[in-house]
């Protein structure tokens, strides 16, 4: 009797030890699968969601392409015709009259820079009389000859904007392949692995040479040096309007891109 009662406590130990386990094994289970879920979930998402975040904090840097525009002669107006004219008639000969000192502000100079038929300037009784560049004659009172003549102003030609548009038949030309071949790449852009497109603008005389030069465009300022040496280098032929050479300001890209 008493060995059938411990035999049977064995047999429920034992069948009660096996439930336990089972229960652990489901429970260790499900927590396994929940942890593999998790993990692929975060795999997936560094997937999808990595790049946007890498790319919205280091952006790519943006290639700008600037196409020079071509104009066709048939939109250009007819040039306007120009005849000739009559030659001026021959200036009146003037009676010299009035003090030969010129009206104006003296300026001191170096005695050495005086030219020789440079007239005096005109004291405070003679102002009202003399002319801009001082009469010839003797001084009997009465006006200078010349007081109402127009003082010739030599104007200056004036500058091309980079901003405005000019329409030429020719275009500046130069070596495009030549002038990549002399862009010598910045080590510090090269180390730090900057690519990118610099566009410069330079202001091409009628005589093909550069006047001005500055830079337009750039995906980085340690590039810009690079570009502006290799252009100031660069020959160019001057563009060409009604078949004279005009002055004009020419836009040339410069890419500069790791092998």
């Amino acid at each position: 009797m008493s060995t059938a009662a411990n035999y049977s406590e064995s047999q429920a130990g034992l069948s009660y030890g096996a439930q336990e386990i089972k229960e652990l094994i489901r429970i260790n289970t499900r927590k396994a699968f929940v942890r593999v879920m998790l993990l692929l979930l975060l795999i997936a998402l560094y997937t999808f969601v990595g790049p946007i975040i890498s790319e919205w904090i280091f952006p790519s840097p943006k290639v700008v392409r600037v196409r020079l525009a071509k104009i066709s002669l048939d939109a250009l107006p007819p040039p306007q015709s120009q005849t000739e004219e009559a030659p001026p008639p021959p200036p009146p000969q003037n009676v010299p009259s009035g003090p030969a000192a010129r009206a104006g502000t003296p300026v001191p100079v170096p005695d050495a820079e005086l030219a020789p038929d440079v007239k005096d300037f005109a004291n405070t009784d003679e102002i009202n009389r003399a002319s801009a560049v001082g009469g010839s004659g003797e001084d009997d009172g009465s006006w200078a000859d010349n007081i109402g003549q127009p003082v010739a102003i030599k104007e200056r030609e004036v500058e091309p904007n980079p901003e405005d548009f000019v329409a030429v038949e020719e275009e500046p030309k130069y070596d495009d392949i030549a002038l990549q071949r002399r862009v010598q790449y910045p080590d510090v852009a090269r180390r730090a692995g900057i690519e990118g497109m610099v566009l410069v603008g330079a202001l091409i005389g009628k005589n093909g040479a550069i006047e001005k030069i500055q830079v337009f465009e750039s995906d980085h300022e340690s590039l810009d040096k690079a570009a502006v040496q290799a252009v100031r280098e660069t020959t160019f032929t001057p563009a060409k309007q009604n078949g004279q050479p005009v002055r004009v300001w020419a836009r040339i890209p410069i890419r500069f891109r790791l092998r």
